[in-house]
């Protein structure tokens, strides 16, 4: 992609037909899916409602996007959905208007906030009239049935809500799961998601020379996800040399030299909030890859590849625990977290454990048809002097587990 010059700035050039591309998504059928599954979940546990403050668990039950990133720290704005009924979205005054359009809200509230920012001192004088509000509606909406789903609450919260008689249940259950299985709209927005992340990494290993810093290449990421109406990216995983090991080492202002291992993992919410998170590994021009180097792709190429080979609709998360490919002792210590974990609007339901970590933190289930879920490696020595990151973003089909992905694994990193 070459940039291209608007009255002596550079621009971003974008990689498609962008606007071709969110025309041919039918939001409305994608927005009507996502809160028909959550009442779905919602009535299958007797609950008259929930309430929601996650910014992202709003976005998938009504498509409703307000300062996203600020209001996860900052939780002020909420949305009611019911199990059966009109959802009611509380916004601030100020930016009511960004939700027109969206037939999912019947009706928008002025919003209480109570954290201390917005309330200071007066944090529990309006967190009691917050909560008198929400149980007001939970009365009118759901007559006798007080089983209220709050997905984020804080303490004093919970207990006001507790105070009017509401009994409270954990909404993220009933979310995760309505989540899980992906309409036809929703695997169209993941497709584009991918394809905003591919022409990125394309870019990143144009851009891959001797001298550049790890935030320098990794700022690439960004720059062409906001210019294909992307959202953030979750981390800062892009790491080079001896800092590939152990893992989970953030990007700085280290320089990257020639022949070094440089691996990041894209955790990119694209467009219309959907998520491309996969891994690459790559050589820095300059110097042939090392013979160790080499070893390492391998390795974590044949993990990613075996693990995916055995994912298809029906095989229990046990299951493949017990049949997925056997760590070799060396690498098990630094191994990553988990083998295969879901994939939406974020990281999302399940997190498949390794068999040996079933007794600590494992559970079972199952694959489904029209799940996405990302395949993890990764393969580093403690001690060692570079480690190599890759993981695969996939669509379960009936037949098996296809690749979203265009980028390739690099043979043996091969350049």
């Amino acid at each position: 992609m070459s940039r291209l010059d608007l009255d002596g700035r550079s621009a971003v050039p974008l990689a498609f037909d962008l606007p071709a591309r969110l025309a041919a998504i039918d939001q409305r059928k994608l927005r009507a899916y996502r809160l028909e599954r959550l009442r779905g979940e919602l009535q299958k546990r007797d609950y008259v409602g929930c309430l929601l403050s996650d910014p992202i668990n709003i976005r998938y039950a009504t498509g409703s996007r307000n300062m996203m990133l600020w209001t996860m720290h900052s939780p002020s704005r909420w949305a009611f959905v019911p199990a059966e009924g009109p959802v009611v979205l509380y916004e601030y005054d100020s930016s009511k208007h960004v939700n027109e359009g969206l037939e999912t809200i019947a009706e928008i509230r002025p919003c209480t906030p109570w954290i201390y920012f917005l309330a200071g001192p007066r944090c529990e004088e309006k967190a009691g009239l917050w909560a008198r509000e929400m149980a007001d509606l939970v009365s009118t909406r759901g007559g006798k049935n007080r089983r209220l789903a709050v997905d984020r609450c804080e303490p004093m919260g919970a207990f006001k809500l507790a105070q009017h008689g509401l009994e409270l249940f954990d909404a993220q259950e009933a979310i995760e799961q309505a989540r899980l299985v992906k309409s036809l709209e929703e695997i169209a927005c993941l497709r584009l998601a991918m394809d905003v992340c591919d022409a990125a990494i394309t870019r990143m290993r144009e851009a891959l020379r001797p001298g550049i810093t790890e935030n320098q290449l990794w700022a690439i990421l960004h720059e062409v996800n906001i210019a294909h109406d992307g959202e953030w990216i979750e981390s800062r995983l892009l790491s080079s040399g001896e800092r590939t090991n152990p893992w989970f080492q953030e990007c700085g202002n280290r320089v990257i030299q020639a022949g070094d291992l440089v691996a990041f993992d894209t955790d990119m919410v694209g467009p219309l909030g959907y998520l491309a998170d996969i891994s690459r590994s790559w050589i820095c021009p300059g110097k042939p890859p090392t013979n160790e180097q080499r070893r390492l792709s391998s390795i974590a190429q044949e993990q990613v590849l075996f693990n995916m080979s055995l994912i298809k609709p029906g095989v229990g998360f046990r299951e493949f625990a017990e049949k997925c490919w056997p760590v070799p002792e060396e690498f098990i210590p630094n191994r990553y977290m988990m083998m295969v974990h879901g994939v939406g609007l974020v990281d999302e339901y399940p997190s498949v454990a390794y068999a040996r970590d079933f007794a600590d933190w494992g559970y079972d289930g199952a694959f489904q048809e029209n799940m996405t879920v990302s395949v993890e490696s990764y393969i580093g020595e403690i001690g060692g002097k570079e480690g190599v990151k890759l993981e695969q973003q996939v669509l379960i089909t009936a037949s098996g587990a296809v690749p979203l992905s265009k980028t390739p694994f690099e043979d043996a990193l091969t350049i």
